[in-house]
């Protein structure tokens, strides 16, 4: 195999033509016509498909450093003939993932594909930017319930060679009260990881140092704004909204290309760490280190503790060789516009509340003004904005949270939102990233889905015996305008007559989870085509003649006769025409 080709990518040194030249020797490597190698992805680290514009809403690492290691060139797939025991060549050894951060990816994108399948994003993704970021979280130092063992901690991004972001967590993340750090195996920035964290191994809280959770964050941050990961230019979007540089797309995208090649787990503990970092030259000012729970000690041991963290600046109070030297008094940063801003107001002439209906987009945009004491417009002010209350709506991508800089007139504007299939009134908040002042709140409300019309499929008359039961189902159709109206809610009442809408104390009933009789149901929903097939009826034992009605919202109304009656037969719908359900 070729020697070994240029691994580091030295930022402010290196170009993206480096990475490109990378992934051209790979693909050089590989002999045309090789069996077994599975195909690489389309999209390589040539970036053949134009760079886009990072996205507005600032990145998930605020641009913190990362290992710029490049793969080898050598085939990541392990022979299928090596002797356990044998040493192993640097691409088999890059190709093994700890066995728990792989499971973390693998569980993510498992997760991704049912919850926002029109992403398609790939685990190797998370892999790659898990590789880029913390070395696999420092060679897979992890617990059983992917907790690392320490705290993964970047450098303080005070802006002496860094990002300058203040505190936005009051050091609850990174044990820095004074500038923020990127925390855990993702390196998520604390004000980041507030709106993106998640839950990923089910034990009810998101803990950026847990791999599980990191994982499944990152994989719904790169799924947001609807991109498309099979495609690149969505592809490219996602990874400079991670870290807004082109070089550590190119890195990230080779990382990818090589994962895709062929992976395989090894023992967690057992993984290397990268050697080369992107703020080598830089001086390090770490700050102080964040807290962390002690746990008790793995009862498996873990083979070949790295020397250094995994993350740049690591912050790893139990890992030696990383200087911290908290005494040193920070300088004093410029104010940046986010400091100047008094309060947030709406910008919008038509006021703080809107309706849509159920499963429609609001036509209004909720939107914030950032402004000085004087009433002066603030530009470049990071705004967040927050869906809160009992509700199914989303903003476009099918996220709760969304970030948005303010443009010139000092204006963010959140996008599109829309109402769930959920009605009733909830809140969207919008408070300036970092900043406790005052916000802006906005109250929406989703009504039902209407029908104006609602007829029976079949007029076939509904009769029955005392303690008997009605053959087959009653079918009704729901229409609005005269279009089949579909998602509608419905409410099905064995009523007292035709006056008086008060369910019936006796006569036909419906029969609950526990067989006892039901003379109301609701949370009825037409299908696709408006059609609603109601469950099976049943009569007690008082013969008479008893009226069922059902309603949806809009007016929607139908009135059903049953009659319950000695010597009746019961008689049963036939099955809808195909008319009936067109």
């Amino acid at each position: 195999m070729a020697a070994h080709f240029g691994r580091r990518l030295r930022k402010g040194a290196a170009t993206t033509a480096v990475a490109a030249l990378a992934v051209a020797a790979l693909s050089a490597s590989e002999a045309p016509g090789a069996t077994g190698a599975p195909e690489p992805l389309q999209t390589s680290a040539g970036l053949s498909t134009p760079v886009p514009e990072a996205s507005a809403d600032g990145n998930a690492t605020g641009n913190s450093p990362y290992y710029t290691d490049l793969p080898p060139l050598d085939s990541p797939a392990p022979s299928p003939s090596a002797v356990i025991g044998t040493p192993v060549s640097r691409g088999e050894g890059e190709a093994g993932i700890p066995a728990t951060v792989l499971d973390a990816y693998k569980k993510a994108e498992a997760e991704l594909r049912a919850s926002k399948p029109g992403c398609n994003l790939p685990w190797q993704l998370l892999a790659a930017i898990g590789k880029v970021e913390s070395g696999q979280a420092r060679g897979g130092r992890v617990y059983a319930d992917g907790t690392t063992v320490s705290p993964i901690i970047g450098p303080q991004l005070d802006g002496n060679g860094f990002a300058l972001i203040k505190d936005t967590d009051h050091g609850a993340y990174d044990g820095n009260s004074s500038y923020d750090q990127a925390i855990g195996p993702m390196q998520f920035i604390p004000s980041t990881w507030a709106w993106a964290g998640r839950d990923g191994n089910d034990d009810g809280k998101a803990d950026p140092n847990n791999v599980y959770d990191a994982a499944l964050a990152a994989g719904h941050y790169l799924c947001r704004n609807g991109w498309d990961l099979s495609q690149d230019r969505d592809l490219h979007s996602a990874i400079l909204s991670y870290n807004n540089s082109s070089d550590y797309l190119a890195l990230v995208l080779n990382w990818v290309d090589y994962y895709r090649r062929g992976t395989h787990s090894v023992p967690d503990g057992a993984g290397g760490v990268p050697a080369h970092r992107s703020d080598d030259g830089f001086p390090r000012t770490n700050g102080p280190t964040a807290p962390h729970t002690s746990r008790p000690t793995p009862t498996s041991p873990e083979p070949g503790k790295p020397t250094r963290p995994g993350k740049p600046g690591g912050g790893d109070p139990s890992t030696p060789g990383e200087p911290s030297d908290p005494t040193t008094p920070p300088t004093s940063p410029a104010p940046t516009p986010s400091d100047t801003v008094h309060h947030l107001t709406s910008p919008d002439q038509d006021g703080t509340e809107l309706t849509a209906t159920a499963g429609d987009a609001f036509e209004r945009r909720i939107g914030a003004r950032a402004v000085t004491k004087d009433g002066a417009s603030v530009a470049t002010v990071r705004v967040r904005f927050t869906i809160t209350g009992d509700t199914d709506a989303t903003f476009a991508g099918g996220e709760k949270v969304a970030v948005v800089r303010t443009d010139a007139k000092g204006v963010a504007l959140a996008p599109q939102l829309r109402a769930g299939e959920r009605a009733g009134t909830f809140k969207v908040a919008g408070t300036v990233v970092g900043r406790q002042i005052k916000g802006v709140d906005y109250t929406a409300t989703v009504t039902p889905r209407p029908a104006d019309k609602l007829v029976r499929t079949a007029d076939t008359p509904q009769t029955c015996v005392p303690g008997g039961e009605f053959a087959g189902r009653i079918q009704v159709k729901a229409t609005y305008k005269g279009a089949p109206a579909a998602k509608v809610g419905a409410t099905a009442t064995l009523v007292k007559s035709a006056d008086d809408p008060a369910e019936n104390i006796a006569g036909p009933y419906f029969k609950g989870a526990n067989g006892q009789p039901v003379r109301t149901l609701t949370g009825l929903t037409t299908d696709a085509n408006g059609l609603l097939t109601l469950p099976k009826l049943y009569a007690d034992l008082f013969s008479g003649t008893y009226l069922l009605r059902v309603t949806t919202p809009g007016g929607g109304s139908v009135t059903v006769e049953l009659k319950v009656a000695v010597g009746e037969t019961a008689s049963a719908s036939p099955s809808p025409s195909p008319s009936a359900s067109s």
